[in-house]
């Protein structure tokens, strides 16, 4: 079986959340199986585009000038699974930005910094795998909530995307080594 494989891309990309689809992360990695990838650009999630059935009858929609993005695709269509690794991702970037000395705050899959809002997240199933996004503001600029970003922060986008993304790509082999190592039991 192999890892969890990922990429940093060099390129702005604006989110939208089309992006949000099975195959799109292998499109622009080349990587097959597990694979994850991180970017940095504009986010601007129309209200017809979002995911999140609460989110979008509320008529909310999300917004910022600039988001350091992770999307994460996993064989296999098992949502509540993937929720747990959307979970566990958002924990590991509460566990990173704590050891920068920072007092993080996680409400579910939502992250908080000086009580505003730090990241946007959802996990949803595809025809064939479950996918993740994680957006983390860079420059929160129209948001449509109180929030704060990585520049407030005196963070680099692109090297806290590389941090998350080899934390998880542990974890995930470490989760992998342990479903192997024990016997079944009556």
């Amino acid at each position: 079986m192999r890892g969890f494989d990922y990429r940093i891309l060099e390129d702005e990309i604006a989110y939208t959340g089309r992006e949000l689809r099975s195959g799109w992360v292998r499109e622009r990695t080349g990587y097959e199986g597990d694979t994850g990838v991180g970017f940095v650009g504009g986010c601007h999630v129309a209200n017809e585009d979002l995911v999140d059935l609460d989110d979008a009858r509320a008529g909310e929609f999300i917004k910022a000038a600039t988001m350091a993005h992770v999307i994460i695709e996993h064989a296999g269509r098992d949502l509540e699974t993937a929720v747990l690794r959307q979970r566990l991702l958002v924990c590991l970037l509460c566990e990173i930005l704590g050891e920068k000395g920072f007092e993080i705050e996680r409400s579910g899959d939502d992250v908080f910094y000086d009580g505003r809002k730090l990241t946007v997240s959802i996990a949803a199933p595809g025809p064939r795998s479950t996918l993740i996004h994680l957006g983390i503001n860079v420059d929160p600029g129209g948001a449509p909530v109180p929030a704060v970003g990585l520049a407030e922060m005196n963070i680099r986008p692109v090297d806290l995307l590389a941090e998350l993304l080899d934390a998880y790509r542990q974890e995930m082999a470490s989760v992998r080594h342990a479903t192997g190592k024990v016997r079944e039991v009556p």
